[in-house]
């Protein structure tokens, strides 16, 4: 019963105006700027601080619109013999992949037709990644708020934050303690923001941290290691499970 949820939201949301215009909007994107650029390799810097902020707004915000728009749908399948976790992974898994499948669709294929290289592998795999980790946000941001208002601004917030504010909180961090070293705590921190870890992941694919001095150099040995991989992975990973069994506890208790 499950995957037969999974399989009518997908092909569902796959029909979504607003999926196909954001897989649209990511190919012309994704073309334009290769082809001014006639480099791929040059096109995933550009493309990646574009999509670093497109990924995360359009999965927070189209995540939580549509938990909204489908409560009553919920309330539906509620009343048919399916668990409460069956109904949340199918509404969770349709949207992220859904999401995914344009992005891979708009973005990947004017990359992988100019050619396939280390860093759009990884850009196109982050890509992924950061959709079921803001989607799961917005899953988060819908349950805890019967509000759709509140439950949209609150996902708003989250964008900001790791999106632009939380670069900021380094920059200050960095101007008002630069007389101490502060490369390994700025390691950590950074960590801690999957938006940031996935731009340091694609940066070191392309060498780009050998401009960034001693801190591109720390970011180098750690994250060029295999336990560094291993471990962004895994932080990668958690953000995604995290949020996501937070909003399962919650959705189990709520009321429709």
């Amino acid at each position: 019963m499950s995957s037969k949820i999974l399989k009518y939201i997908f092909i569902e949301l796959i029909r979504n105006r607003f999926i196909i215009f954001y897989a649209i909007f990511l190919f012309v994107l994704s073309s334009a700027i290769i082809y001014i650029g006639h480099d791929s390799s040059k096109a995933v810097v550009t493309l990646l601080n574009l999509i670093l902020f497109i990924i995360p707004l359009v999965s927070l915000i189209f995540g939580t619109i549509h938990f909204y728009n489908s409560e009553e749908f919920i309330q539906l399948l509620l009343t048919q013999p399916v668990d409460r976790k069956s109904i949340f992974l199918a509404e969770y898994l349709g949207i992220a992949f859904s999401l995914s499948l344009a992005f891979i669709a708009g973005a990947g294929l004017p990359l992988i037709y100019y050619g396939i290289t280390v860093p759009v592998m990884f850009l196109l795999g982050t890509g992924v990644i950061l959709t079921f980790i803001f989607v799961s946000l917005a899953f988060f941001s819908s349950v805890i708020n019967k509000d759709k208002v509140k439950g949209i601004g609150l996902s708003v917030i989250i964008w900001l934050f790791m999106s632009v504010i939380f670069d900021g909180i380094i920059f200050v961090i960095l101007f008002a303690f630069n007389d101490y070293p502060l490369e390994k705590f700025i390691l950590i921190f950074t960590s801690l923001n999957p938006v940031d870890l996935s731009r340091i992941l694609i940066l070191l694919q392309i060498n780009i941290s050998a401009l960034m001095g001693f801190t591109g150099a720390l970011f180098r040995d750690f994250f060029g290691s295999a336990v560094g991989m291993i471990t962004a992975f895994i932080l990668l990973m958690t953000w995604i499970f995290i949020p996501g069994f937070v909003s399962m506890k919650v959705f189990n208790k709520k009321n429709f």
